[in-house]
């Protein structure tokens, strides 16, 4: 896919993975439509897209709410691409989690991308084009302890995309996922010294990954036409 004046919406776009992810399709001559739960967009996201001169719209929702979901979809109108990059995490050896929790982690990082995939291929099937990338995680592929919630959303993502690109592939639209390792965010910033040790041991490249190389991963299975159903790890190997 030509990239240019594409217009692509990136959940979860107000930092990390999905301001990177943004910015990198912006760089690409795409409009870049982003979202999170802030009222407003951060200024230094802002700042950055403005400074390469890009087309971009900021949409306030909450993209686990159905109603939100409905609603911004009737503002953004046509879309070329989806990134689904909206999620959390809530923490908790599995005796120990509360079912609230689990409900909501849930709610946000699978139910909320089989909300958005659902609105997103109405449009992109009536016009035989379209992409869709999933923000999933090496996680979902292996699990984690303490993350039994984040796993299984994550496990559902990778099975809800390989459902869908089945069910797109016959009208051009393709769907793919992503499944990150250790990636250099806030969330890694504030583990114990002890933590981010012992994660980088497991790694061989021997550093956390960048948001930027993840961002390049998903305009990497928005270019290449031939790629669907398919979970691309960027682990710096961790997952050998």
């Amino acid at each position: 896919m030509d990239l240019q004046n594409k217009r692509v919406l990136v959940t979860g776009s107000t930092q990390g993975i999905g301001a990177a992810t943004a910015l990198a399709f912006a760089q690409k001559g795409c409009q870049v439509l982003l979202n999170g739960r802030r009222p407003e967009l951060p200024e230094e996201i802002a700042d950055q897209l403005e400074e390469i001169g890009a087309d971009y719209q900021y949409f306030s929702a909450d993209v686990s709410d159905e109603g939100a979901v409905k609603q911004l979809f009737k503002e953004i109108g046509e879309i070329d691409i989806l990134v689904n990059n909206a999620g959390i995490t809530k923490d908790q050896i599995m005796i120990g989690m509360k079912l609230a929790d689990f409900d909501q982690v849930i709610k946000v990082n699978l139910r909320s991308s089989f909300m958005l995939t659902q609105k997103a291929l109405k449009k992109m099937l009536k016009k035989r084009s379209g992409v869709i990338i999933n923000m999933a995680s090496i996680v979902g592929q292996h699990g984690n302890a303490g993350q039994a919630n984040y796993a299984a959303s994550k496990a559902g993502v990778i099975a809800l995309t390989q459902t869908a690109a089945k069910e797109a592939a016959g009208r051009g639209v393709r769907v793919n996922a992503i499944a990150p390792g250790m990636i250099a965010s806030q969330m890694t910033a504030v583990l114990p010294d002890e933590v981010k040790e012992q994660a980088l041991s497991q790694i061989p490249l021997a550093r956390f990954g960048k948001a930027e190389e993840v961002a390049q991963a998903a305009v990497f299975l928005a270019e290449n036409d031939y790629v669907t159903g398919q979970t691309l790890v960027v682990d710096g190997g961790m997952t050998i």
